[in-house]
């Protein structure tokens, strides 16, 4: 499997999910069966083009989001940078701007 075949699949689900889809409602939408949406998640069977429209319209994005770059690792990159470093640091300002509310903050 292609990277860009890993990308889409990862894509899909992740962007389904946040839609809060399962597969039967997502294949309801594109008029098609659980099924057609399983094989596709699985990577068992490359959807058409016009099924890609589908899916897209069906989540609202735009096609090519579908094939950028895998969505749901991008996030939990922003999640732990935030974590890691951009947490701690805005705790660090506020109890510098606001030294009584250090006890409170917690």
């Amino acid at each position: 499997m292609s990277k860009y075949e890993s990308d889409f699949i990862a894509n899909l689900i992740y962007y389904r999910e946040l839609r809060g889809y399962t597969q039967s409602v997502l294949a309801g939408l594109c008029d098609r069966t659980k099924g057609n949406i399983g094989v596709i998640e699985s990577g068992k069977s490359a959807p058409s083009f016009e099924m890609i429209l589908k899916i897209a319209d069906a989540l609202e994005i735009h096609p090519a989001d579908l094939f950028l770059r895998n969505a749901s690792q991008s996030r939990e990159e922003v999640r732990k940078f935030f974590d890691e470093e951009l947490s701690p640091k805005m705790k660090e300002m506020v109890e510098k701007r606001f030294p009584e509310a250090e006890k409170t903050y917690d």
